[in-house]
């Protein structure tokens, strides 16, 4: 009579045996060291800006030097009289009203894109994609004509609509793909009690993808806050953005280090608040569908 041998049980503990245990405290520490790298040179700059200019200038740079304002001081103005409040200005300006028409703009066409798929939609897809691959640069000259031609140099609302127009293509693609993660059957229970289009879109739509709203908003902000090839060319005095206000702290008579890094503090100041003030909804955007 022959007896079947029963398979050993193999004990093992939950969290796995000593080599996977150190393995993630290794990366860990990777993660540490590669968000401290990066983040560096942005305490190093906040620093920097805090010192005069001989101390922002030692090399070595001195840490322990004293800490002033008078960075800052120069930045607003209070000493040359140059302010930065028309250009900062001028940035907000751009920055929410090409946010507001590229939501206004992608937000429908990304529903004909998702949940009403018109025919041929990959293709509208890739071109919208297609219109990113050519060079900022090589539109520059054209731009620059047809607004000498029709009187639109050193005009902001020029800037807003090249703005609307840069961040629409991803802008579309972000929320066809937050879009296409709200269940059809909750569309098509409200089209059977009677809502209307307009209604799906405040009281179903809207509320569902808030988080991906807010991610694409974010991000067309950052890149119109943060533009400045066309605001350089295309601006003068009266529309001079931010970013190529900053420009004119590099002088003949050298590098202002202090100064341009409490100017940069500054600048980056209004994107650093948006990103904390959206940060529950950015992250819930930004894995938006990650998870099923």
């Amino acid at each position: 009579m022959s007896t079947a041998t029963a398979p050993a049980r193999s004990h093992r503990r939950p969290g796995g045996g000593p080599l996977r245990r150190h393995a993630g405290a290794l990366l860990g520490l990777a993660a540490w060291a590669t968000g401290l790298f990066f983040f560096l040179p942005v305490a190093w700059m906040v620093l920097t800006s805090f010192h005069s200019e001989p101390d922002a200038a030692t090399n070595p740079p001195a840490i322990t030097a004293h800490l002033t304002l008078d960075g800052y001081r120069e930045f607003f103005g209070t000493s040359t009289g140059t302010s930065p409040w028309p250009a900062l200005a001028n940035s907000a300006t751009a920055a929410v009203a090409s946010t507001a028409l590229v939501l206004a703009l992608a937000i429908p066409a990304a529903y004909a894109l998702s949940i009403k798929p018109v025919r041929k939609w990959s293709d509208v897809l890739f071109f919208f994609l297609s219109t990113k691959m050519l060079p900022a640069v090589a539109g520059l000259l054209p731009i620059y004509l047809a607004a000498k031609n029709i009187g639109l140099l050193d005009n902001i609302w020029l800037m807003t609509v090249l703005y609307t127009a840069m961040n629409l293509p991803i802008a579309v693609w972000m929320m066809r793909s937050f879009l296409a993660e709200i269940p059809v059957s909750i569309l098509e229970a409200a089209a059977i009690d009677g809502a209307g289009l307009l209604t799906v879109f405040r009281k179903i739509i809207t509320p569902i993808a808030a988080p991906g709203i807010a991610a694409t908003s974010l991000i067309c902000f950052i890149f119109s806050w943060n533009e400045m090839l066309f605001a350089r060319v295309l601006t003068g005095i009266r529309s001079t953005t931010a970013p190529v206000f900053l420009t004119g702290f590099v002088t003949s008579q050298g590098l202002f280090l202090a100064q341009v890094c409490a100017a940069a503090v500054a600048v980056s100041l209004p994107v650093l608040i948006a990103g904390f003030a959206a940060q529950d909804r950015l992250v819930q955007g930004l894995s938006l569908g990650a998870v099923k």
